[in-house]
């Protein structure tokens, strides 16, 4: 079905941004903020949201002040794992050996490569971040019941995990079950397999692991359609389908541009825009 002619045949390969430098950023609270990838925070964003929103109006008006500090400990544990990720990646050479990158999407923050942070300031804000969430995250235990503490010790055991020694799960092929970049991981798949990291579409080869992008987009609108017809979301959740037209292009692009990593742009943006703009409109349609 995915082997119909698409404008990206043609499409001529891309140039991406250069990354961020020293000529570009002359304060040091730039760089800092640069570090922890805050575009990306915005998935974070409305992944929370959505739960908030979810929880439902009476129980948001009764504990909103726990609901905001959620909402904030999510956003600096994504912030922390963007910083370790790049750590990671410095000490396994990936970031470095990575000349396909399509930056900013893929291919970390560049700030260690730039010169922007050292590896140490990079470990010692990765640090602090985490701390911040520790700390927050054990008054959020105190303020709604110890049944979080679980929740907390896995999403942080899992985003440090995610890349960093001991764990590296993603180069032991469980990264996707714990953070699903799984497009962005074709234009970094030369310099990863290089580094050792053994994610799924390092293991298999591009024209195969592009199979994968099109299981999580199916298996994304089955959950849909499945909770509208158990009654887990209204009918009017329906209004959501037209948003599968960015990762079916995203996918249409891939599909003729797996080992081609210069082409893969545009189905990066579609990606990212569909994650972005799913739980938005959700969390619209549910306080409707």
């Amino acid at each position: 079905m995915l082997d119909l002619p698409s404008a990206s045949d043609t499409m001529p390969a891309t140039t991406c941004p250069p990354p961020p430098d020293r000529s570009r950023l002359d304060g040091g609270a730039a760089r800092w903020l640069l570090a922890t990838r805050p575009a990306f925070l915005t998935l974070t964003f409305g992944g929370v949201l959505l739960g908030i929103a979810g929880s439902g109006g009476d129980a948001l008006w009764q504990r909103w002040p726990q609901a905001v500090l959620a909402l904030l400990l999510a956003l600096l544990c994504h912030a922390a794992v963007n910083v370790i990720n790049d750590v990671a990646d410095h000490d396994n050479g990936s970031d470095a050996a990575n000349v396909a990158r399509q930056f900013p999407f893929t291919g970390g923050s560049r700030v260690i490569q730039n010169a922007l942070l050292s590896r140490r300031d990079m470990v010692r804000l990765a640090q602090g971040l985490f701390a911040l969430v520790i700390a927050g995250g054990l008054l959020l235990v105190w303020l709604s019941g110890p049944w979080l503490l679980a929740i907390g010790v896995i999403g942080v055991v899992l985003g440090w995990g995610y890349s960093a020694p001991p764990l590296r799960l993603n180069s032991r092929g469980l990264g996707e079950a714990c953070v699903l970049l799984y497009i962005n991981q074709f234009p970094d798949r030369d310099a990863d397999a290089l580094a050792g990291k053994r994610h799924w579409v390092v293991r298999l080869a591009p024209q195969r692991a592009r199979y994968g992008y099109l299981l999580l987009v199916a298996l994304a609108l089955l959950s849909l359609l499945a909770a509208i017809a158990v009654g887990l979301l209204p009918l009017r959740a329906a209004l959501l389908l037209p948003l599968w037209a960015l990762p079916t292009r995203a996918a249409v692009t891939l599909w003729h541009n797996a080992a081609q990593p210069a082409r893969l742009r545009p189905a990066l943006i579609e990606t990212i825009a569909a994650a972005n703009l799913y739980p938005l409109a959700l969390v619209v349609i549910l306080s409707c």
